[in-house]
């Protein structure tokens, strides 16, 4: 893919960027997304039974099962050219910050460091008492069986019953992570939009404020997305695709 001389100026000359992630860029990886026509886990899988805080305390057996399923589909599937692409490009410029949607660790394990997590993670469960963390007693489980009921663990502080760590629907965003959001968004000069079809609240507003703020946003996606008006240029491609090449360009101009 080409790029202009004027994009990748801007990117090496940037004082601080933000990579805004979404599903497409961990669907890559083979994780399922959540709102594909054909393969999205909604046109399988009942939300409100699911993805709720109600949900869970109707059956907490059946929604601890079905996000340990998620989380073994995440722990088994490696980072794509995608995550290290943005994991390079975090070493090709002053500073940049990784915002997002997804409950994965993928970013992580391509070498991000500076991930913020809006929607949480599947890796951070919680007690639904006491709020306190749980640390896994098996890093790496074994696949269970989609529909497999498992009784969540006991928080080892006060014995309620474990939560996994993903905003539900319904619930607010966490306040540390959109604060440090929201102000990365304010303070860059380029933003990249990748992977996201940006119609998710209140996260989609992250672009938007970028943009209102006085970066460029790029926006990468296969597919037209709900801010196609509002960004500045589009690239159009999956993110394993585009960013690596945007990465030989960025490379070629500073060799």
């Amino acid at each position: 893919m080409d790029f202009s001389p004027d994009l990748i100026r801007l990117i090496l000359n940037a004082r601080h960027i933000v990579v805004f992630t979404g599903a497409g860029v961990s669907q890559e990886s083979g994780i399922p997304t959540f709102r594909d026509a054909m393969t999205g886990l909604w046109e399988t899988f009942d939300p409100g039974k699911l993805a709720t805080p109600e949900g869970f305390a109707a059956n907490p057996d059946l929604v601890w099962g079905w996000y340990e399923w998620r989380r073994s589909k995440v722990t088994h599937s490696l980072p794509n050219a995608g995550h290290r692409a943005i994991s390079e490009l975090a070493g090709l410029v002053k500073h940049l910050t990784v915002v997002t949607q997804n409950v994965d660790d993928l970013h992580e394990r391509a070498g991000s460091t500076e991930v913020i997590h809006l929607h949480g993670s599947l890796h951070q469960p919680r007690c639904t008492v006491c709020g306190a963390a749980h640390v896994f007693a098996n890093a790496a489980p074994v696949e269970p069986p989609e529909g497999r009921k498992i009784q969540p663990p006991a928080c080892h502080q006060c014995q309620g019953p474990v939560r996994p760590g993903v905003v539900w629907f319904g619930e607010e965003l966490p306040a540390e992570a959109w604060a440090k959001a929201h102000s990365a968004a304010q303070n860059c000069d380029v933003l990249f939009s990748v992977g996201t079809s940006s119609v998710v609240y209140p996260a989609a507003i992250i672009p938007l404020t970028a943009g209102q703020a006085g970066a460029r946003v790029v926006q990468v996606n296969p597919l037209p997305t709900a801010h196609d008006e509002a960004v500045h240029e589009k690239l159009i491609g999956k993110a394993g695709e585009v960013l690596p090449d945007l990465i030989t360009a960025l490379r070629s101009e500073l060799t």
